[in-house]
Formats: structure tokens, sequence, C-alpha cells
């Protein structure tokens, strides 16, 4: 063979080999991209739900405390459970968002939520109903079923921290691990 084809045959075959290299590393580095880019989403969308869920939590915890008194207020009662409805209703929009995020364990996790929150918020209701209706017979067995719930409801939330946690962090176990992305020991 003659030395000018030999050069031209290393050329071509030097060619695709830088091109095919730069493809890979390309394709890599968008797929690393587009990890991080949906990784952020689903802390975002984590990260509301958990807000969400704390300041609804807050407000049925005052709801309690206004039901607490032999004869509560019931002026403040109402005003109480009207904050906790419209927190829980910024609840439910996180909820749809993490659904819509994913994967199904942090979605599942979320409908374990909601299940424990929505059984608690019957005991809630019930109690505001006995409240305005003056009957205070159930409010100890309330008052007591509502803390068992609410230590379920709490249980509920931290396992949707440790769902979530473990799909944030399967996104960043993910990504491999090169000297330009290493953590620093």
């Amino acid at each position: 063979m003659d030395a000018g084809l030999t050069a031209l045959l290393g050329a071509a075959v030097g060619s695709l080999t830088t091109l095919g290299t730069a493809m890979l590393t390309g394709r890599t580095a968008a797929r690393s991209q587009h990890e991080q880019w949906r990784r952020q989403h689903r802390r975002e969308a984590y990260a509301n739900y958990l807000g969400a869920l704390h300041d609804r939590d807050v407000a049925l915890d005052a709801v309690l405390g206004a039901l607490r008194p032999e004869s509560p207020d019931l002026r403040d009662v109402d005003e109480k459970v009207e904050r906790f409805v419209a927190l829980a209703r910024t609840v439910h929009r996180s909820a749809e968002i993490v659904h819509l995020e994913g994967p199904p364990p942090a979605a599942q996790a979320a409908d374990h939520v909601a299940r424990a929150s929505e059984a608690l918020s019957a005991v809630v209701r019930r109690m505001v109903e006995d409240a305005r209706a003056g009957d205070t017979t159930r409010k100890p067995a309330d008052t007591a079923l509502a803390a068992e719930r609410e230590h379920a409801l709490w249980q509920a939330v931290k396992d949707f921290r440790a769902a979530a946690g473990a799909v944030l962090g399967q996104i960043n176990r993910a990504r491999p691990v090169s000297p330009g992305n290493r953590a620093s020991t």
C-alpha cells in the first residue's frame, strides 16, 4: 500500500474516532444535564409539598388549640378552620406536582400522607361539629384519637421525606463520577 493512501486511511479512522468520541461525550453531557434538570424540578416539588404540609399542620394545631377549652370560642374556631382549609388546598395542589414529577415511590408516599391527613381531618371535623353543638361527650376520646392520628401523619410525612431523599439520591448516584465532578474529601 502506498504511504499516501495509508496516511489518508489513518486520518479518516482518526477523524471517525474523534467524531465518535465527541458524540459520546456530548450525549453523556446532555444526559447529565437532563438528570440535573429533572432532579432540580423534583427537589422543588418535594420542598414545596413539605412546606405546604408544614403550614397546613401549623394551622391544624391552631384549630386543635382553639377546640381545647371547655367552651371554645366558635368564631375563633371557624377562623382557624378557614385558614386550615385554604392551606389544605395548597397541599393538594403541591401533591399534584409531586405526582407529575414522580417517580411512583414518591407519589405513593404522598398518597400515604393524604390518607393519614384525611383520617386526622375526619376526627377534627367531628370535634368542630361537636363544639358547635355544645356536645362534649366525645371530646376526651376524640382528643386522644386526634393525637394518635397526628402521630400517624407525622410518620407518613417522615416516610415521604425518606422516599423523596431516596429518589433525589438515586439521580445523584446514577451520574458517573469523573475527576471533574468528584466531591472533595
